[in-house]
């Protein structure tokens, strides 16, 4: 390839980076609260739902929030949606109220 070619090929590698990063900033994507999944998702998966007594697991997320290691988020049976905040141990650190309006804390009942 000419250099010419090979500048053009550059800035458009540069320019959909740029691009990438622009949305991601813009729709305020952020990889720490990416959803996972494997055999430490499922563990946390099946502790929330025993801290809520069921209910259906809407996202399990790595979480660093309250010195948490997982957070949950479940739709209870009630049909209130919470954050279980669990840590590396699968026990439990908080459980908080997942609307919207609320900045409370639902339920602070860790174990003792």
């Amino acid at each position: 390839m000419t250099k010419q070619k090979l500048l053009i090929v550059g800035l458009a590698v540069v320019a959909l980076a740029a691009g990438g990063a622009g949305i991601a900033v813009a729709t305020g994507e952020d990889d720490s609260a990416e959803q996972v999944s494997g055999p430490g998702a499922d563990e946390a998966r099946a502790a929330a739902l025993d801290v809520t007594g069921g209910g259906d697991v809407r996202s399990v997320e790595l979480d660093s929030e309250n010195g948490a290691t997982w957070e949950v988020e479940v739709a209870k049976p009630d049909g209130s949606e919470v954050d279980v905040r669990l840590d590396e141990n699968y026990e439990l650190v908080v459980v908080e109220d997942d609307t919207e309006a609320s900045d409370g804390v639902e339920e602070a009942d860790a174990p003792e």
